[in-house]
């Protein structure tokens, strides 16, 4: 092998391992134990950047659950806990797709406007297909889905649970 060849290896070995090491699951521990949420960055590979850089940094760490409603969703992501509020980074524009909104789907909340996703995420509690293709799909809760079910529901909840700590694995 000359040493094009070799250098041309080495550096497709390195793309390739780097791309193994590309973050795959987020952990979110809770007050009732840890939720796993697989990522899902062949829907939404900005949204799951988005997530995975502001949990990184500790933004999700003690941020509330402000909107809980049973048999529906469990939203949190906003720092003044009032569901008006985001993180300091810019909005992302929608990544829309045909995967279905079911029991443990992680989407990404907005405003009216389908290009203002910023920090803020739902975790469904169950079936939402009027959700599909109207919200970003970024996750899904693979195990931990019986501490989502413990949240306590409200909008807002009048004793709001909270991410205790959102870690990236």
């Amino acid at each position: 092998m000359n040493k094009f060849s070799a250098a041309l290896a080495a550096v497709m070995l390195m793309g390739f391992a780097g791309s193994a090491q590309a973050a795959s699951q987020i952990v979110m521990e809770l007050k009732c134990g840890p939720v796993v949420i697989d990522l899902r960055p062949d829907l939404a590979p900005k949204h799951v950047e988005q997530i995975t850089a502001l949990a990184s940094k500790g933004f999700y760490d003690g941020i509330i659950f402000h909107r809980v409603i049973d048999g529906f969703m469990a939203q949190t992501g906003d720092p003044t806990g009032t569901g008006m509020g985001g993180s300091d980074l810019p909005d992302i524009p929608a990544e829309f797709s045909q995967e279905p909104f079911q029991r443990g789907t992680v989407g990404m909340a907005r405003s009216s406007n389908p290009d203002s996703a910023n920090s803020q995420f739902f975790i469904m509690f169950a079936e939402g297909s009027f959700l599909n293709g109207q919200y970003t799909v970024w996750g899904q809760v693979s195990s931990g889905m019986d501490c989502i079910d413990q949240i306590n529901k409200g909008e807002p909840p009048a004793n709001p649970d909270q991410i205790i700590k959102m870690t990236v694995k």
